[in-house]
Order: structure tokens, then sequence, then C-alpha cells
């Protein structure tokens, strides 16, 4: 069993038990939340799609931290202009693990 979520202008497929990275959202360890956008579950017996989403669909969630993701350097070179620029980015997240999926 698996469902699509909408959180942050992104979708995500998730499981029971899957962990996955979230923007950040300011939450403290150990704390529930709960998911209300869920746009498909698809089960072993069938599959229900939402337009857009699927009304008293949930999927319950636990924080397991917050952190931030390793450095991704851009690098831009004009060659033969003398012209460059280098610019890091870190990626602000909070892990979450998923407990419940309800349709």
């Amino acid at each position: 069993m698996y469902a699509i979520f909408k959180n942050g202008g992104k979708q995500y497929k998730v499981q029971e038990g899957s962990i996955i990275l979230l923007d950040k959202m300011s939450l403290e360890p150990k704390s529930k939340i709960t998911f209300e956008e869920v746009m498909m579950v698809v089960s072993d017996k069938d599959s229900k799609i939402g337009t857009p989403f699927i009304s008293g669909a949930k999927i319950q969630a636990e924080v397991i931290n917050e952190g931030r993701g390793k450095k991704v350097i851009t690098f831009k070179k004009r060659r033969r202009k003398d012209s460059k620029t280098k610019r890091g980015f870190r990626r602000d997240f909070t892990r979450v693990r998923i407990l419940k999926i309800e349709a």
C-alpha cells in the first residue's frame, strides 16, 4: 500500500514505515503531524484517485529530527572573459517517518 500526498508545493510517494525529507517545518522531534492533502492511495485491492484530493484520507507521521543537507556548489565560468561565480547552498529539511495511511 502506498500513497501520494502534497506538501510545500511538492508531491511525495510514501509507504507505511518509510522515512522522507520534507522542507523545514520547525517542529519538535517526536511530535505527530497529519497530512490531509492526499492525492492518491493504492492498496492491494483497489486504488483511489482524488480530484485533486481524496476527502477523508489522512497520512499520520512523526518528526524524527531537523537538519541541513550537504552543500551544493554552483560554479559558472565564462571562458576567455576572466569571469566566474561560485555559490553554495544547503537545504534545511525535516526528517519524517510515516506511521499510518488512512483511506
